[in-house]
């Protein structure tokens, strides 16, 4: 196994610890549910822009558009509660 492996392996293991920790902060202070969803969410719009910045996946006017309005739940969630 080269490097690459190693890296990305590595970096999955690093910020899969990091967002469980921070999961964990966040249910303090908020319920559950709104936490998970909020993590969830926070997940699927990382994984999309990954896969646009790095694996040059395509773009297009709707699926940016629903990136945004998944954002803007996120947010929406995080004020309401």
């Amino acid at each position: 196994m080269g490097t690459e492996w190693w890296i990305w392996t590595g970096g999955f293991a690093f910020f899969h610890v990091l967002s469980a920790v921070l999961l964990a902060k966040a249910t303090q202070t908020l319920p559950i549910g709104t936490a998970y969803a909020i993590w969830t969410g926070i997940g699927a719009v990382g994984a999309v822009l990954v896969g646009i910045i790095c694996f040059k996946e395509p773009t297009s006017y709707l699926r940016l558009l629903f990136l945004t309005t998944l954002i803007l739940s996120i947010v929406g969630l995080k004020i309401v509660s």
